[in-house]
């Protein structure tokens, strides 16, 4: 029997509800959770605490490493002018251009070999091998190392070194390089300002000016002389930056800037540039070695020229030599020859060993000395004191020295300045030599006096002959213009004088140097050829000297020229020096308007403006 299916539901009875069940976690795992987290607090609360409590400034010093910084505000190095305010050395802006070789390696990755073959192959077939970026920089590394002309191995040797974070390229570039390497845009390669040392008149003044080197120190000359004075001070102090290098803040200053000084020199630069123009042309028309020559203001001891060939061009520095820089006229000493004989003559009148009317007999032109002889070119017979020193006669000067003690004449030569320092405060000057000893042989007092066995610079002959145009004053050099200092009488004015006539007839028909004269003015001078000394004796080498002083009437200025070994048959000094003195004179007179002799005699000089 079939049941039927009740489809109904039973009843439900009282049922009991399900709890959901929740995973549940090891307890080490959270254990480990919770410990971790709890050490990360207390790190950071310790951390915090450390900084805040035990070390306050920490994060002030931090701070102050990104943001503060030291700058420079630089002190250009003081001018050097002539006495009329021409500019003989002055600082212009330059730049120098450096690398960072350790950002250099950080923007491009490439190995050694890689960079070796950039240099060794054409950029042009060998640069496929590079990364991108590096390919396309290195088109222009050969362009960087052409503007600064430096050679790509040696730009290589900077680049390979990473761990060096600064090396200079090249120094004292102008402004359109530097645009010009901006525009590479290079990494790690950057330009900073600096001074550059420029001097207007190239070669003419290069041996007293002298020079600086690439960080603007003095080296030579009147700039080493006068570093500290021209230099000045750079000053630096703290500021803080932003991070675009903007200056927000000004801290303090650490050093005070000193501004430079400037220098003017009693150089006439009209004056300078005839002297060496005429020394440059004595020298290479008589195939000499050398010259030098030096003008002096007579009534204040300023040097208006002092010139020296050869030189070279301080902006040049690829001509650079030691021998070229010399400042010839103060360092180089020579035997000064007869241009001692006007000395020899003063000095016998202060003694009371002759007077301006004596009458010498020199016949036969020639004396033995201890077994030597001494001897004039002819024989002059009997002459007085003015014609001795015309015909510069060997026999009369060494009868006037040999009267005289060996001290006597020493101390007159003293007097002169021969043996001592000018006092011109120049690096390098020698004070020549001057012998001092208790016994002399009559050879060596004679031959002394007419300029053998001692030595002195073109500068201290041009002394003494301004100490004789001075009546016997003298008057402390300078080359840097100043007050005038007052002189002291060392030559009584009335021998001094009496001397200063005596020479004019140098220079007059029948003397020795008529090629020094000066239309228009009287000249008052000596011509001085002695021998070079050498190894066992006198060799086949001159020395050409001249110096003298005008006008003769009331001097002015004196002059002595000195030219080394010239050559050929024309090597006396009144056919070498002798021009040049003439030349160099009447230029100086006529430029600071000297009347010539003969005019109002109550005129002294015009000074130049």
């Amino acid at each position: 029997m079939n049941r039927k299916r009740s489809t109904s539901r039973p009843k439900a009875g009282p049922q009991t509800r399900k709890k959901k069940v929740y995973p549940t976690y090891s307890s080490g795992r959270y254990l480990f959770v919770a410990v971790t987290i709890s050490l990360i607090a207390v790190a950071l609360i310790s951390r915090l605490a450390f900084i805040q409590i035990l070390e306050p400034e920490y994060l002030t010093n931090e701070a102050d490493k990104r943001s503060l910084r030291v700058t420079s505000s630089v002190a250009h190095r003081g001018n050097i002018e002539d006495r009329n305010g021409e500019e003989l050395a002055i600082s212009v802006p330059a730049y120098a251009i450096w690398v960072d070789p350790k950002e250099v390696k950080k923007h491009f990755a490439f190995t050694k070999d890689e960079w070796e073959n950039s240099v060794v192959v054409n950029p042009k077939t060998g640069l496929e091998r590079h990364t991108k970026k590096f390919f396309y920089e290195s088109k222009k590394w050969p362009a960087l190392a052409e503007v600064l002309d430096i050679k790509m191995e040696d730009l290589a040797k900077v680049l390979q070194k990473p761990r060096s974070r600064f090396a200079y390229l090249k120094r004292q570039v102008n402004d359109p390089v530097v645009q010009y390497v901006k525009q590479l845009k290079l990494s790690g390669i950057a330009s900073q300002l600096e001074s550059h040392r420029f001097y207007p008149t190239g070669e003419i003044n290069a041996n007293i000016l002298g020079l600086t080197d690439l960080d603007a120190q003095g080296i030579e000359g009147i700039e080493k002389s006068y570093n500290d004075y021209l230099e000045g001070q750079t000053g630096k102090r703290r500021v803080r930056k932003d991070r675009l290098g903007n200056v927000i803040d000004d801290i303090e200053v650490l050093k005070e800037k000193k501004l430079a000084g400037n220098l003017q020199l009693t150089i006439d630069q009209r004056i300078q540039a005839v002297a060496y123009s005429e020394l440059k042309r004595a020298v290479k028309m008589n195939n000499a070695t050398s010259g030098s020559i030096v003008v002096i203001d007579i009534h204040s001891g300023e040097i208006f020229a002092m010139a020296n060939y050869p030189s070279f061009n301080p902006n040049d520095r690829n001509q650079y030599q030691a021998y070229k820089l010399r400042n010839r006229a103060i360092t180089d000493t020579f035997e000064p020859g007869s241009t001692v004989k006007p000395l020899v003559v003063a000095s016998a009148l202060i003694h009371h060993k002759t007077n301006v009317d004596e009458v010498i007999d020199t016949s036969p032109g020639w004396m033995n000395l201890g077994g030597r002889r001494v001897r004039d070119s002819h024989n002059y017979g009997k002459m007085h004191l003015a014609k001795i020193l015309k015909k510069s006669s060997n026999i009369g000067v060494s009868k006037l020295a040999l009267r005289l003690k060996p001290e006597e004449l020493q101390q007159t030569f003293a007097d002169f300045g021969l043996g001592n320092d000018t006092g011109i405060g120049l690096i390098g000057e020698s004070v020549g030599r001057l012998p001092i000893r208790h016994r002399w042989s009559d050879f060596e007092l004679a031959t002394m006096s007419f300029g053998y066995g001692i030595t002195a610079t073109t500068l201290q002959l041009a002394k003494a002959y301004g100490i004789l145009g001075s009546g016997g004053v003298q008057y402390p050099l300078s080359i840097i213009k100043g007050a005038k200092q007052p002189g002291e009488q060392v030559v009584p004015e009335n021998i001094a004088r009496e001397v200063v006539e005596m020479m004019e007839g140098v220079s007059e028909k029948g003397g020795t140097a008529p090629k020094a004269k000066v239309d228009g003015y009287r000249i008052a001078g000596k011509t001085g050829t002695s021998r070079k000394a050498e190894a066992g004796g006198y060799g086949d080498d001159y020395v050409a000297v001249f110096a003298g002083l005008a006008p003769a009437t009331r001097p002015r200025f004196s002059i002595a020229v000195m030219i080394n070994e010239p050559q050929g048959d024309r090597y006396y000094a009144g056919d070498v020096a002798a021009p040049v003195f003439s030349e160099v004179m009447k230029s100086t007179l006529l430029l600071t308007h000297v009347l010539p002799d003969g005019g109002d005699e109550s005129y002294t000089y015009l000074e130049a403006k």
